[in-house]
């Protein structure tokens, strides 16, 4: 769904021109036509749906300075005023009361498009920005995550009933759907906000480790032992401790992960007395836990230990009312990081990841708008940015280029040729070895002769790879024996576009 733009505006004719130019910008709009009705909406239940105020600062009854003043302080979509007796003065006053930007009144469609795609911009990263704050505080909030689809309604409604209680939580998923962000809001709006959140995925830890690691261990205990270790439990005590991938947990480490759970307290490798511990467990997996139990490789008490209070989240492609809206916020946030100007998606291109199944779900969805925005050259992404993902979903086609001409067998030159003896000298030329095969060759002399600069060699090698074999990023690098990211500078460099992987 589109954002949704309000337009506050007590002039009739001003409010269609706004309506007509913000729709042709690819938003929804709403409008009103005073201060009041603009914050009934804005403090309503409607408020969340809009994404973007255009406020007139001039206006009978509560102007536009009245209604920021009664905003101030309030969590309220960016707000671009405009007016048509603009002044420094009131410029810098709306901006002091919470506005992002300024026009005045008649602004250009393109002026108010930049404004536009620059508020939403920095609304983005400052969510973006708020929720790493909040996430390394322990203070993530289910408000903060970005699931809105009905499939995730019961995620929330469970996840805030685990908040208000100290049960375990066993959170099942497949992998890349966000089972950790789950855990850390429940953490965030529980009592024990702000408190540790200690994380351990149980499936990285080497087997000879895991007790070590967990429990923690004293000097001299074992081979190796040379300080005193505080484990996990311990760094999580009056806190939350997520084990991702609990089913991985081997069957020794399993026995005393049992007894933290039903006594409070843990056994550290050479201690003499156990050690009470105050924590919060939340569990985590992809596996068939109840498999895994058939098959001896989990022991039954500890499972109906840890299943207490399951939630399962549901995979993207059973809550595709997230994938606009999660798309728009990796892109807002990789664009910045990468320093790219990609403000938005196309219609079809947010078609193309709609229809995707994505079996690698969020995680999956957040790297593919990483590599379209590092391959991006244009203001938006398109589906030519999704080859990989719009060659698997019918009805959808990523243009690929054409082989360059270059790769164009030409008749075949010997000898003197290739010394720039001939004429003319095309771009690839067959080398023919004494008894080989023939294969393409990048000349390294100009059509009058000179000698071409390695540049010029470099970029007309790259161009053949690509050719050779059909913008496949990953065989391109390894034939040509660089690395992927410096496949993609050396093609930035030369002006080289990069539209498959």
């Amino acid at each position: 769904m589109a954002k949704r733009v309000l337009i506050v505006d007590d002039d009739p004719a001003q409010r269609r021109i706004l309506e007509e130019t913000v729709k042709r910008f690819g938003f929804e709009t709403k409008s009103t036509n005073s201060g009041e009705q603009a914050l009934e909406v804005l403090e309503g239940p409607d408020r969340g749906s809009i994404a973007l105020v255009l406020l007139d600062l001039v206006m009978p009854g509560i102007d536009g300075m009245d209604v920021l003043e009664r905003l101030k302080g309030k969590q309220v979509p960016p707000i671009i005023v405009q007016t048509a007796h603009g002044s420094i003065d009131a410029a810098i006053n709306a901006m002091r009361l919470g506005a992002v930007d300024f026009v005045i009144k008649p602004a250009s469609p393109e002026r108010l498009e930049v404004s536009i795609n620059s508020a939403m911009k920095i609304e983005a990263l400052a969510g973006e920005i708020s929720r790493i704050k909040k996430r390394a505080e322990g203070t993530l909030t289910f408000d903060d995550l970005i699931i809105r689809g009905e499939a995730m309604q019961r995620v929330i409604a469970l996840g805030k009933r685990a908040a208000a209680s100290n049960i375990p939580v066993l959170i099942e998923g497949e992998s890349g759907v966000g089972k950790e962000l789950i855990a850390r809001a429940i953490q965030g709006e529980s009592e024990r906000a702000g408190k540790p959140f200690i994380t351990v995925n149980c499936g990285a830890i080497p087997e000879n480790l895991v007790e070590s690691i967990l429990f923690g261990h004293e000097k001299g205990s074992f081979t190796g032992a040379v300080e005193r270790r505080v484990g996990k439990f311990q760094e999580a005590d009056q806190g939350t401790l997520f084990l991702d991938e609990v089913g991985e947990l081997p069957l020794d480490a399993q026995v005393k992960l049992l007894r933290a759970l039903q006594e409070g307290e843990i056994d550290p490798v050479g201690a003499k007395k156990p050690v009470k511990v105050d924590f919060r467990l939340i569990s985590a997996t992809n596996r068939d836990m109840i498999q895994l139990v058939r098959d001896g490789k989990f022991r039954e008490d500890l499972y109906y230990r840890l299943n207490v209070f399951p939630i399962w989240v549901a995979p993207l492609r059973e809550r595709r009312e997230d994938i606009a809206e999660l798309a728009r916020h990796f892109l807002a946030r990789v664009s910045a990081e990468e320093g790219k100007r990609v403000g938005g998606l196309s219609d079809d291109a947010l078609k193309l990841l709609e229809a995707y199944s994505w079996p690698g779900n969020v995680r999956q969805l957040e790297n593919a708008i990483f590599r379209a925005v590092v391959l991006a050259d244009g203001p938006e992404l398109s589906v030519a940015e999704f080859p990989q993902i719009a060659a698997q979903v019918e009805g959808f086609e990523a243009a690929v280029p054409p082989a360059p001409s270059q790769l164009q067998k030409p008749p075949a030159y010997t000898g003197p040729a290739l010394l720039g003896a001939e004429g003319t000298i095309p771009k690839t030329v067959e080398v023919r070895p004494a008894g080989g095969q023939s294969s393409l060759g990048i000349p390294a002399v100009t059509e009058s002769g000179e000698i071409r600069s390695l540049e010029d060699i470099e970029a007309d090698m790259i161009r053949l790879a690509l050719g050779r074999y059909r913008g496949h990023m990953t065989e391109v690098a390894k034939r040509l024996k660089i690395g992927r990211s410096t496949l993609y500078r050396k093609m930035q460099e030369y002006g080289l576009e990069p539209r498959v992987n």
